[in-house]
Order: C-alpha cells, then structure tokens, then sequence
C-alpha cells in the first residue's frame, strides 16, 4: 500500500490504494465531453446492454447525437429544462446525455411518482419538455396544462427492443398503457427522433464544468422535497473518483444498473460513472427483490451496487449450488448497512464462490450521491469508509463550525468538488446547508450523525433528525435496530421515536419475522429479553410492533417517516375521539340538566298544592 503524505485534516490519506492520488485532474469539459473521451478510447466495446440486446460506445455516441438534432429541431437552447420522467431504459440514457450536449438542463423523476408531484416538479423546474412514460401518462395527461411544457415525448420500456420482443412487451402491456392522442406537441419516441434528420444546425453546446447540467429531487437534509441543482463538474469528479477508489472498475467489466435513475446513487454511481470508465453497463427497467437471483444469474455482472435491503433479499434467498464467481465487487449505499448485514452478505457470497466483500458507502444526493466507502481489505467494524480524493470531512458540534475530537459524535460536514451548486429556487435553505466556515471553504451541513476515528475512518450514526431524546438521553434508533436484528427469528427492523408524557420521547420498534417464523408471545418476549441484555436501560423500545412487511421509498430505503406519519395519525385520531367524547358529556350533562330542571319544576308544582290543601 502507498502511503501518502498525512495531514491533520486528512488523516485518511494514508489507507488509499496505489495509484490513488488525493489531487486529481477533472474534465474541463461537460458529462458528455467526459463521455466522449471512453467513445474514443473504446467505440467497440460495449456500452450498454438490454434485454439481451447490445450497443457499442461508437453506436450509443451516434444515437446521442440524434436524439440532440432532435432536440434542437423541437426549440431546446442552452439552460432550458427538459424533465426524464422513465425508468433505465436506452432512451431514457440517450436523451440525459442528448439534454447535456445541447446544454440544456436534465430534470430526473420518477415514473412512479404521484401526479401532484410530478406537477410540482415541472412547474418547480420549469420544464419545456417533457419525456416520459407511456404506462403513467394519464398522470401527466391531467396536469400537463398547469405547467409551462411545451412538448410531450412519449416513451415505452419497448422502444429499444428488437423486432420480436417489442411484439411481446406490446402484448402483454395490453389494456396498461393508455390511449394517447399523438399531435404535433405530443409525440413518440421514434417519431421525436425522425424530427431531427432534417436538422442541420449546431448541435454541440460547448458548456463549462460549473454549469448546471442536471436536477435531482431529495428530501434534503431538513426532510422535505426540493430540487437539487448539480453541475458537470459534480458528475465528472463523482465519475473519477469513484473509478480510483473501485480498483475493479475498467474497460470490459460490466455492471447492474438496476438502481433508478431519477437518484443519485443509480444515475451518477451506476450510470455516468462506469460509462466513462469504458465498462458495459446492464440495463434493467422493472427490478425488485423478487427477481433478484434470476437477473443476476442470467446476466452475470461483475459489479453491483444496491441499497442495503435488497443485499438483505439477496442473503436470505435460497441459491442452492449456484455461482456466483462472476461477482468480483458489491457496494452497498443509499442507506444504512449494519455490521451484521453485511457478515451476513459476505458469507452468502463467499458461500457462492464470489470474491467480492460488501463495501460501504455514504454520500447523499446533495454531494452527487457517493463521498466515501470502505477501502478494499481495510474493513473496520461500523465504518462506512474513508473519503474520496479531493474531499474533505468534517465532524462537528451541532449547530456550530466547531470541529470536535475524534471518536466524539457530531454532524458531517463534507467539502468537495462534487458538493451541490444549490437548491432549485430555494435560497433560503441553500444558505442553511452550504456554510462558508473560518477555513474559507463552503461546506455542506449533511444533517447526519457520525463520528472521526484518529486514522479518518467515518462511523455512521444516523440523521441528527432521527435521534430520539428520551429523559436527556440521546437513543440512537440504527442501533437499536442492529441489535434487534441479530436476533434469530428477526428478517429487519425500523425504530421511531413516539411521544411519552414523562420522558419526551421514547423508542418504539416494528419488527418483521423470517419467513416461516409465527409471531408468538414467546418470540415476542424472547426478542425483549435479547433487547434487555444487549441495550441500556434508557435505550429499550418502549412498544414493539410485529408487521409483515415495513413501507419502502421508491429507491428501497426503509421509509421510517412514513411510520413517524402514522405515529401523528393515530395521535390525531385519538384527540378526535377525545374531543367527541367530551361533546357527548357535554350533551348528556345538557339532558341531565333538562330533567333537573324538569325535576325542580314538577317539586315546586307539589309544594303549591300542598300549601293550597293545607
């Protein structure tokens, strides 16, 4: 291992491979002039592959260059917002990297996001174009006129199909996808691509590593939605970065894009990097846990990236004797792994054949997804890694610049050149999270907890926004959930914070049992017990809820805001019936008064005749 000369501020220095440089030399140009430098070292090679069919980099760099003519033909100019609303599909890649070469603007959503927020997003961004899926177009149909696009592509998992199997997929989408009215503002794919053969003006729009080039959607790091505005160089730098610090990237070596592309971890990590590494990159549309072992043995891709859920899916599936030799690397981001998980995960795969060992990685979307990973061979119980070249780490006192010891808990601060340009249209919390600190340089307030050992390796805590202050005490719902989770009979678990009279806040867990497991009272009290021995006392769930299965977010993250939603729920309910139930004693005390005064009338009648009797 070389080791590089150390620094107080980058103590990490001295764990980076060979070759790894901390100051390296990034394109000058925009993602696709970055992408054309693989198209000119390898045209023959591989760039992508669908389905079974494959594209060359000479062949995926011509097919950029038309959909860009297109493009222009429909009035795209440099700065102009076009929106991706598809999953990984060749025509989704082609028009983000066609977006870059006229200089326009790429805004990524999901397909599967809700109608109002796709309205959102459009207005937010300002979109002129809009590309999108066919089987979720009645979402945009009803929208589309509150927004300022302009023109309407239409695209299908199908398009790149060859002949036979696009007859197949629009078969069995029969009755999916639904009827659209094609005019000249609303157009499909291929005929978007025709309009751009009689196109003869400039296509290339030369921009600069600081320009804006793409528009990803976050919770951000105070939680709710925004647009996150990324540049050309926050690509370009996450794209080298990360093929130093993956020694298994390189010309031939092909990966699962099985991430989505609307996130920065699938279109930054999974995407633009191995492209311009000159690797094969496997495209696939319609991925869950379900189908996991059959596209990873019918493809067989050397590398795989995915967030921790689905390694979970992956070491608890059933492989029998299969191997998995062809698996040489496997990073796990995008959320939390526990030590556990990832044991467990490096067993099923050494088990398997496969010389790959998880690594672990941190980033967020708002420093273009990854930061820091685990080196090779360099594991350390907990750690999420060491950071990139160029980039600096910073754990501090919460709420301050103040930069605490090692081993002490803090907020990551993270500075580099792949740090956000800023939030879309939002000044306010764009000045909240970039912070210039005494040192001159900005750097960004992730929200995260972690803490610094004395050699620069990065051990995770978790959002300062999940922490759970009970009686003074700050619980740490992750750890919880890892201790929880070495329990036999426990498949995963999530842990919220819910109110508690006395104590603030207390800890309450929902648990889901293996497959094959029954709930009982017994397992209920055994998990307890295990609980009890392993936490302290402050720290225990004060309630546990067992569930079949835990709400996910469309990347795969355990959606633990969702389960915070119902906690605010259920307490409003509750307040409901309250206040109802205080209206019924108010009537009742109402009819109880009615009858008194009843009551009183009829004792004041008898009275009078008893005076007149006597």
């Amino acid at each position: 291992m070389k080791k590089l000369k150390l620094s107080d501020d980058k103590p990490w220095l001295a764990f980076y491979k060979e070759g790894v440089t901390d100051n390296l030399k990034y394109s000058d140009s925009s993602m696709v002039g970055y992408l054309l430098e693989a198209v000119a070292r390898y045209p023959e090679d591989i760039a992508y592959e669908y389905y079974g069919g494959s594209v060359t980099y000479r062949d995926f760099y011509e097919q950029i260059k038309r959909a860009a003519k297109s493009l222009k033909s429909q009035g795209i100019q440099k700065g102009d917002k076009v929106t991706i609303c598809m999953p990984n599909t060749p025509s989704a890649i082609i028009m983000f990297y066609a977006i870059n070469m006229v200089g326009a603007i790429a805004a990524m959503i999901h397909p599967l996001s809700a109608q109002n927020e796709i309205e959102k997003y459009l207005i937010e961004s300002d979109s002129n174009l809009l590309f999108v899926l066919d089987l979720v177009y009645d979402k945009v149909r009803n929208i589309i006129d509150n927004t300022n696009v302009k023109k309407v592509v239409v695209g299908s998992v199908g398009d790149n199909l060859k002949t036979i199997k696009k007859i197949l997929y629009k078969y069995k989408s029969r009755g999916q996808i639904p009827k659209i009215e094609l005019t000249d503002d609303i157009m499909t794919w291929g005929e978007f691509l025709n309009y751009g053969y009689d196109y003869d003006g400039d296509v290339v729009v030369l921009s600069k590593p600081n320009d804006p080039a793409v528009i990803l959607y976050s919770g951000g790091t105070s939680g709710d939605p925004k647009g996150i505005l990324l540049s050309n160089l926050n690509f370009n730098a996450l794209a080298l970065q990360c093929r130093l610090m993956v020694e298994q990237t390189g010309e031939g070596v092909s990966l699962l894009a099985v991430l989505p592309i609307f996130h920065g971890f699938g279109l930054g990590v999974c995407i633009h990097t191995p492209l311009c590494c000159g690797m094969k990159i496997i495209l696939v549309p319609d991925f869950g846990p379900k189908v996991l072992i059959k596209t990873l043995m019918k493809y067989k891709p050397n590398i795989i990236c995915m967030v921790p859920t689905l390694f979970e899916q992956l070491a608890s599936s059933n492989l029998g004797k299969k191997d998995l030799d062809f698996l040489t690397c496997a990073v796990s981001g995008g959320d939390y792994m526990s030590s556990d998980l990832k044991n467990k995960v490096d067993t099923f795969l050494k088990e398997h054949g496969s010389t790959a060992e998880v690594r672990i990685g941190y980033g967020l979307t708002e420093s273009s997804a990854a930061t820091c990973l685990t080196p090779t061979g360099e594991y350390r119980d907990g750690t999420i890694g060491i950071p990139f070249p160029d980039t600096y780490y910073k754990i501090i006192k919460p709420g301050t610049h103040d930069k605490v010891r090692a081993g002490v808990d803090g907020e990551i601060c993270i500075s580099g050149p792949t740090v956000m340009l800023g939030y879309l249209n939002n000044p306010k919390e764009t000045i909240k999270t970039l912070q210039k600190h005494e040192d001159g340089r900005t750097w960004l307030h992730t929200g995260d907890m972690a803490y610094m050992d004395k050699d620069g390796f990065i051990y995770y805590r978790q959002r300062i926004k999940r922490m759970i202050v009970s009686s003074g005490y700050n619980v740490y719902p992750s750890y919880i959930e890892q201790i929880i989770n070495q329990h036999e009979a426990v498949f995963t678990s999530i842990v919220i914070g819910i109110p508690h009279p006395h104590k603030v806040q207390v800890a309450k867990a929902y648990i889901v049992l293996k497959d094959g497991v029954k709930y009982s009272r017994d397992i209920e009290k055994s998990i307890k017990e295990h609980c009890e021995r392993n936490l302290a006392k402050y720290a225990l769930p004060y309630q546990y809820e067992f569930r079949d299965d835990l709400p996910k977010t469309l990347v795969g993250k355990v959606a633990y805001r969702e389960l915070e939603k119902e906690k605010v729920e259920d307490k409003t309910n509750e307040e409901i019936k309250i206040d109802t139930s205080s209206r019924k004693v108010q009537r009742l005390l109402r009819k109880i008064e009615r009858k008194e005064n009843k009551v009183n009338k009829l004792k004041n009648k008898l009275l009078e005749l008893m005076k007149v009797g006597k």
